[in-house]
């Protein structure tokens, strides 16, 4: 098994653990608190992986380029605007449904990275996608109205629609994240993915936080109260959620955006699993077989 493999089964793991801590917290403060979370709690955590490799691991420290701040800028809002977005939809569907909607980002990122760098991937791997994303729209059926005019009906709901744009965003973020990580390559001996995705979660990291808390400072210094009493959750966050996306960029440095995202599509297991084992939510039949085409779209990459 080639090692972006198994880093992307690693990290759909850990975001899966962390949405469902965003989801905990999504009950104790607004979703823009919740949205913080990740990036300002996740920054100790992200520049502790990065003094490793610098002080421990005595790796060489990549120049930044004018390519890597554009990048690394676009990534950083994408990301934001996509988390506030997924976290956000949490209020309005069961778990393993409201993440289900923003998996149409393998796509978007392989259409994406198409129209801004020329990117191809191969027939397989788009079959791969589309047999996911097929899964994904029958998630998206309504519970009571299945059919042909209910997946249209469903996929123009308010919360598709909000999903859809947050699985744009995961997927403009995907892209700019490689293009970012790639830029620094030039800069170092030889290249390191593990270095260069380290350094470009830092920087991101970095510039979200600083967004982010500028934002709630002028606008809402409630919300950071809120987001101060429930530091302990919000810490657990911080780590999966660094730790994951550590893990992302690795993959992401790697592998093509889209062909990772595409095996990430088994985060849908974990999410049902999740959902089913710790909030108590049902399932239906339509949900279930969503899911497995989900699965069958990993599975049909991996063994192309």
């Amino acid at each position: 098994m080639e090692l972006w493999i198994g880093i992307t089964f690693a990290a759909a793991f850990l975001q899966n653990m962390r949405s469902t801590l965003q989801k905990y917290l999504k009950g104790r403060m607004a979703t823009l608190g919740a949205t913080f979370t990740r990036f300002g709690f996740g920054l100790p955590f992200a520049a502790l992986y990065f003094a490793i490799l610098i002080f421990g691991l005595g790796r060489p420290v990549p120049s930044v380029n004018n390519a890597f701040l554009f990048w690394a800028v676009i990534g950083a809002a994408g990301q934001i605007g996509a988390t506030f977005l997924l976290v956000y939809l949490f209020s309005f569907r069961n778990f393993v449904v409201g993440t289900a909607y923003s998996r149409t980002e393998p796509a978007q990122a392989a259409i994406l990275a198409f129209v801004f760098f020329g990117a191809t991937i191969s027939f397989a791997a788009i079959a791969a996608i589309l047999i996911s994303i097929a899964g994904v729209m029958l998630i998206s059926l309504s519970r009571n109205d299945v059919g042909p005019g209910g997946l249209i009906r469903g996929l123009l709901t308010r919360t598709a629609l909000i999903g859809i744009a947050s699985g744009t965003l995961f997927g403009l973020s995907a892209v700019a994240y490689r293009a970012a990580s790639l830029s620094l390559a030039a800069s170092l001996p030889q290249p390191d993915a593990i270095m260069q995705a380290s350094f470009t979660l830092v920087v991101v990291i970095a510039i979200q936080t600083l967004a982010m808390l500028v934002w709630m400072l002028a606008f809402d210094r409630g919300e950071l109260v809120k987001v101060a009493k429930a530091w302990r959750p919000a810490l657990a966050v911080g780590f999966v959620g660094a730790t994951a996306s550590f893990g992302w960029f690795v993959a992401m440095t790697l592998q093509q955006a889209a062909i990772v995202k595409a095996v990430a599509q088994v985060e849908m297991l974990f999410s049902f699993a999740t959902s089913v084992l710790v909030f108590k939510e049902k399932m239906t039949g339509a949900e279930a077989i969503g899911c497995t085409l989900v699965v069958l779209g990993v599975l049909t990459l991996l063994l192309a």
